[in-house]
């Protein structure tokens, strides 16, 4: 469990995270750092229904494949999504943040 407090505390301090969900495949959020209600909301009601349909369109193409990662980018930001058997793991990052020289 201390493995994964590390994990997501190193994802959410980030200087470009702007929230971080877990939800279920339903959309409740079972933990989340975000701000703005009306946008975790949303956020958690659609993403995993479109990582649903990401990972349905890609077993239609390969049956023995699977989803692991979605990653959608707009103008302002960036949704990654990991969805696994019971949760998403769901990060939004501004894109408008710059990168600092030398760093990944």
């Amino acid at each position: 469990m201390a493995e994964i407090e590390e994990t997501v505390n190193r994802i959410r301090n980030h200087k470009s995270v702007q929230g971080l969900l877990i939800c279920n495949a339903e959309g409740k959020i079972i933990r989340n750092n975000f701000q703005s209600n009306p946008v975790k909301e949303s956020i958690a009601k659609n993403i995993p229904q479109l990582a649903i349909k990401a990972r349905n369109t890609i077993r239609d193409l390969d049956p023995s494949n699977d989803l692991t990662f979605l990653r959608i980018r707009s103008r302002d930001y960036e949704v990654m999504a990991a969805p696994d058997k019971e949760f998403v793991l769901i990060v939004i990052q501004d894109t408008k943040v710059e990168k600092k020289e030398g760093e990944p």
